[in-house]
């Protein structure tokens, strides 16, 4: 890893630098598996979990003053990281807190779960958000990817964003300014980091959205495979607007390749879901991104299509 063009090497920097700058915040060569839901992965060289915007800011600061390079992690959900780990910083998004205000608005951490929001926002009669139960991940990562399903999106109910650039400057973001698209937003561009969410939901009656919430979870629970590691679908839907919700569906696809028949090393296609490749309990991160690039050649054979990856990869591959 590069820090900077200076005489000393990476152990000095380590022992006498880093710790010094970094406080008792930074770890050395932490595993990251366990913050994976494939639960495989290497180590990152260095790791801070961050908990506030102030705790953020510093960090990023002082990252930019070293030239290290560095990765935000959140849920861990829709991640593939390296075997190899990451040669750098990865920061934790542990910024967590939910309030009510004006009624019907929530102010968010991005670090907080996405199911707890939805628990949260249910308890308090708001409504907007059952779309999303059964989603897996963190309420930051599920923004920066405008999560969704069944056509809802979370993009359609967030108000304003709070991100820190990568100059450790706090911005606040409009709805119009974030620029949701599928799977999409304004961050994946820019590199700016959600740390606090504005969500603007509808009053409603607790017991009709519990009720969406369990209807949701009861089909999603029948689809896929949530006892087994995933980092749920892996392929985005192809844009087609003769198909419902305008998107076709990636798993219709690979189920038509016979995808569910495939598997390499630990890693294999879920009989429950064809889009969703599971870690059988000894995968690693290239059993299955090889199995995912297999499946990538097979549907643009056939069909002339070209898979996009949902998944966002930590490392080299």
């Amino acid at each position: 890893m590069k820090l900077n063009a200076d005489n000393k090497d990476m152990t000095e920097l380590k022992t006498d630098k880093l710790t010094e700058i970094f406080g008792d915040l930074l770890e050395f060569n932490k595993d990251l598996a366990q913050f994976s839901s494939y639960k495989t992965g290497g180590k990152a060289t260095l790791f801070i979990s961050v908990t506030t915007i102030e705790e953020l800011s510093d960090t990023l600061k002082k990252t930019k003053n070293l030239n290290i390079p560095y990765v935000i992690l959140g849920g861990g959900t829709n991640v593939l990281i390296s075997d190899s780990g990451f040669d750098g910083l990865i920061i934790k998004m542990d910024i967590k807190g939910m309030e009510i205000f004006e009624k019907s608005k929530i102010i968010c951490g991005a670090g907080e779960n996405l199911e707890d929001l939805i628990i949260f926002s249910s308890k308090n009669s708001l409504t907007g958000l059952e779309f999303a139960a059964g989603i897996v991940g963190s309420v930051g990562g599920a923004v920066y990817g405008n999560a969704g399903a069944y056509g809802g999106e979370i993009g359609n109910i967030v108000e304003s964003v709070t991100v820190i650039d990568k100059n450790g400057e706090i911005k606040n973001i409009s709805h119009s300014e974030a620029d949701f698209g599928y799977r999409d937003s304004v961050f994946k561009k820019t590199g700016d980091i959600i740390t606090q969410i504005i969500f603007q939901l509808e009053k409603g009656d607790k017991k009709a959205i519990q009720s969406k919430i369990d209807e949701t979870l009861s089909v999603r629970h029948e689809k896929l495979p949530y006892d087994q590691c995933s980092a749920g679908c892996f392929f985005k839907n192809i844009p087609d607007n003769t198909q419902p919700h305008g998107k076709l569906a990636a798993g219709k696809l690979l189920e038509d390749i016979g995808a569910k028949n495939m598997k390499y090393g630990g890693a294999e296609i879920s009989e429950k879901h064809a889009n969703i490749i599971i870690n059988t309990g000894k995968a690693t991160s290239n059993d299955i991104l090889t199995l995912a690039e297999r499946i990538k050649v097979k549907v643009k054979e056939k069909f002339g299509v070209l898979l996009e990856e949902e998944i966002v990869k930590i490392g080299k591959f």
